[in-house]
């Protein structure tokens, strides 16, 4: 154990929320092994360090201004970031390194999120091994690496799903994508980060691990072995499937936003399996005339409710000032609406039978931890590709294909009131199961663990 903590490790968490969560996850987990754990991250969305005393933060220089901070646009952001940050991270880095190491360790490894790929330069000039971080789910990853081969064969069908008329868009978009079942055209996470050109670009870079020694998933085998044997022999280096990190590192709150503890409470009072909880996650937007559409939805089911409303994610409101006062008036007792919830204790709360959700895969995780079955309201991204294995391959999750007050409160009162729901639940829970058999000694997310603290202390 002494010659272990004398080893450190160095995390560069992507600075969102969904990224930092798993990062900080990994770092309790290695500290508890004996690693001192130093955490370089951006000065946008700093996480507050009094919350892991056990870790060294520092703050990494991004000069990023209010238009790149602002602007919503992920893909140049993330650019900007990858730009801006290797120089002071490399300088950062070199000096703590030359300076005495008995606080921080001997560094012997740089393990960084995929989207923030400078990492690797860094961790070359300074002599060091890198190991990738991916926070989303394995078939994500094959779902992005099977564009690329589609381009490159000619066959380019997502690049021109834009050109095609809306008269014969669904038909195609119904399509099987080939070699990628169950995932459809529409399940591609393609839309919503611009020009199609750019998200390539971004999906190339981090799709070539370059000189890393190793990927690390936050992942179970169980739910995507067919996934990760493939990426096994797509990458040739070793692939760590740790998850669900969460469980694994039950640590300290990292949410950027404050959460609010009165709706455990609320849930107290609640029957059992009666309450759906809506979250749609800390950076999608919706519209007023979606709102409200949500909200007469959710108040015609005549289900309980818990519904996160981020502050800031209603377009032209604070918060829900754009709510019809004739639904706050009828919800009365039955609906109760907060800002931001401590998510792991809400899904874990017996009350909880049902999760709306944007499918991001933290959330999906959470989910499926707790036996809890799914809405699923994919926004962008990898959230499409979770959201058809949950409800396809996994069937624990139901697909909302509009946001319309019929869709909303039949997709509740099946979920919630129904057989089917009832049923959806059963599966979710067998999933909860294995997901607790993957972390106990002997499974295969504890053996991955150790297989993971054996290869840096080789380094």
């Amino acid at each position: 154990m002494e010659e272990e903590k004398r080893r450190g490790v160095v995390l560069v968490p992507c600075p969102f929320q969904g990224h930092i969560n798993p990062m900080l996850q990994l770092g309790t987990t290695l500290h508890s092994m004996g690693f001192s754990i130093t955490v370089a991250h951006t000065q946008f969305n700093y996480p507050d360090p009094s919350k892991h005393p056990d870790f060294i933060f520092i703050p990494i220089q991004d000069a990023l201004t209010d238009t790149n901070t602002l602007s919503g646009n992920l893909i140049p952001f993330i650019k900007t970031l990858n730009i801006n940050c290797e120089v002071p991270l490399q300088e950062c880095l070199a000096q703590m390194m030359d300076q005495n190491q008995d606080q921080h360790g001997k560094v012997v490894c740089i393990i960084y999120d995929t989207l923030m790929y400078f990492s690797e330069a860094v961790a070359n000039h300074l002599k060091l091994p890198s190991i990738v971080l991916r926070t989303s789910d394995a078939y994500s990853s094959l779902a992005y690496r099977s564009v690329l081969r589609l381009q490159a064969e000619g066959r380019s069908v997502p690049s021109i799903i834009q050109a095609i008329p809306p008269c014969i868009a669904d038909s195609v978009l119904q399509d099987l994508v080939p070699g990628l079942h169950p995932l459809r055209f529409k399940d591609l996470p393609l839309s919503n980060f611009g020009p199609l050109e750019n998200l390539l670009q971004l999906v190339t870079i981090i799709s070539n691990i370059r000189t890393s020694s190793a990927i690390i998933w936050n992942t179970m085998d169980y739910l995507e072995c067919p996934s990760l044997t493939q990426l096994q022999q797509q990458y040739k280096v070793p692939l760590f499937s740790v998850g669900p990190l969460h469980k694994i590192s039950p640590a300290s709150s990292s949410s950027l936003l404050e959460e609010d503890a009165n709706c455990i409470s609320w849930l107290d009072k609640q029957a059992l399996n009666s309450v759906i909880y809506v979250s749609l996650g800390s950076l999608a937007s919706l519209d007023e005339a979606a709102l409200t559409e949500m909200a007469w939805g959710l108040a015609n089911s005549n289900q309980p409710f818990l519904w996160v409303v981020r502050p800031g994610s209603i377009r032209g409101s604070e918060w829900i000032e754009l709510l019809p006062e004739t639904f706050k008036a009828k919800f009365g007792d039955t609906g109760y609406i907060v800002k931001w919830a401590p998510q792991g204790k809400v899904l874990a709360h017996g009350a909880v039978g049902g999760f709306w959700s944007h499918c991001g895969w933290n959330s999906t995780l959470e989910s499926i931890c707790e036996g809890v079955p799914m809405i699923c309201w994919p926004c962008f991204g990898d959230q499409k590709v979770n959201a058809r294995y949950l409800s396809c391959e996994w069937r624990i999750g139901l697909e909302l294909e509009h946001m319309e007050r019929g869709n909303i409160e039949r997709a509740v009162r099946r979920l919630m009131v129904d057989k089917e729901g009832e049923e959806m639940r059963q599966r979710a829970m067998d999933l909860k199961e294995k997901a607790e058999v993957c972390i106990r000694k002997g499974g295969s997310s504890y053996n991955s663990l150790n297989d993971l603290k054996e290869i840096i202390l080789s380094f």
